[in-house]
């Protein structure tokens, strides 16, 4: 053993400690340890809460879309040339539009999208977000389906079988709105709120013919193998099928709630990261007091050899050591949070509201290395001061007075 870890080990446990400054000692590491703890767990559970928002959103969109106007034959053509990518893994084509719901003299300005609900499930959940009926009319319908989300069905006091009708803004000759006549054939919930409340479905066909496309789609949705890839992805898409259509990644489409989620992130963690810093001021007043306790013991090591260069290094070890005990504490206490929590309902969300019952938790290693380091680096710089007091401390003084 090293002889500055030999004497910072000695002098830590010793006890002939003043039981101050064991309590100060104590205090320096408890703060860590709920600092780690708090900062952690805080971030596990906000990093659980953006992937389930990611979840919901991705679930209902796709990972890339390439928006422009297609003609029945040309998006076809497309989808075989997307389909040949190495991290492509489905395509499906869709149509959106702008329309109002009516019913029951109440109307609601809402998003139409047209899609194959066969080849959608092949690009993303938002099929299987079906809790009541289906995306098919059925044979000999009188009506096209549609079908919507579960908040705007509530808002209007929707339900299956019901008719509505849709007004198209564009209009007919003369000035006329184009309306025609829905038959509420399911209901969905995808888990994220602005979906559910603004956007309805139906057929392509009917989709199409309503907003007067021709048979042609407004754009595809594309499913990745890798998420990560999405950019790269994106500019393959772009040199394949030229660029007289927008490609749009997953993130690109939802930019502002991404950033938001970034941005709460990042400030909750540098509120928490402030009880580390706290933590750290009583490290570096306990090492004062320490300094000068052991006034007279520094002042014998020095005439018996060790250099300054060597007290400091007692000191910061020493800063190091309570470090580490803070840490090694704290993540315990993070990670029996963490299992408390995701899997109790110590915490309960309304399930209206959230979609879901429990906080979810999502440990990342990224995040703990992150804290542990931020927590060491605190403490480093905390122990640099009284390490540097201790060890101009004169020599023939320290032993004379001290």
């Amino acid at each position: 053993m090293r002889f500055e870890s030999f004497v910072a080990k000695r002098y830590l446990m010793s006890q002939s400690k003043g039981v101050f400054s064991l309590i100060t000692t104590l205090i320096g590491v408890l703060g860590v340890a709920v600092g780690v703890a708090a900062l952690i767990t805080t971030l596990a559970v906000m990093t659980g809460f953006q992937n389930d928002i990611k979840k919901h959103v991705i679930g209902a969109q796709a990972h890339i879309m390439i928006l422009g106007k297609m003609p029945e034959g040309r998006y076809q053509k497309v989808q075989e040339q997307i389909e040949k990518l190495p991290q492509a893994v489905a395509t499906a084509p869709t149509i959106y539009g702008q329309a109002i719901l009516s019913y029951a003299q109440s109307s609601h300005g809402i998003i139409l999208r047209g899609l194959d609900a066969e080849q959608e499930a092949k690009t993303n959940t938002l099929v299987s977000s079906l809790t009541e009926g289906s995306f098919e009319a059925g044979e000999n319908a009188a009506l096209p389906p549609l079908v919507l989300g579960t908040e705007l069905a509530e808002n209007m006091g929707l339900d299956i079988d019901d008719e509505v009708v849709l007004v198209s803004p564009q209009g007919l000759a003369g000035g006329l709105p184009k309306m025609k006549r829905f038959k509420v054939t399911g209901l969905l919930k995808t888990g994220y709120y602005e979906f559910d409340n603004t956007i309805v479905y139906t057929d392509l066909q009917n989709a199409s013919d309503f907003l007067g496309l021709k048979g042609a789609v407004t754009g595809l949705n594309v499913k990745i193998k890798n998420l990560d890839k999405a950019d790269e992805v994106a500019a393959q898409i772009i040199n394949t099928i030229g660029h007289q259509y927008t490609v749009k990644t997953y993130a690109q489409m939802n930019q502002t709630l991404y950033a938001a989620l970034k941005l709460e992130k990042t400030v909750m963690f540098i509120i928490l990261f402030l009880i580390i810093i706290v933590a750290a001021l009583n490290i570096t007043s306990n090492l004062i007091l320490f300094g000068t306790e052991k006034l007279r013991d520094i002042g014998i090591l020095r005439t018996l050899g060790a250099s300054p260069a060597k007290i400091r290094h007692v000191f910061l070890l020493e800063g190091l050591f309570i470090a580490t005990a803070g840490v090694v504490l704290g993540l315990i206490l993070a990670f029996i949070l963490c299992f408390i929590i995701a899997n109790t309902n110590i915490v309960q969300l309304p399930a209206d509201i959230y979609y879901l019952t429990k906080v979810p938790v999502c440990l990342q290693a990224f995040d703990i290395l992150s804290v542990i380091f931020g927590s060491y680096l605190v403490c480093f710089i905390s122990a640099l001061y009284p390490a540097y007091k201790a060890s101009k401390i004169n020599p023939v003084d320290a032993v004379r007075y001290g």
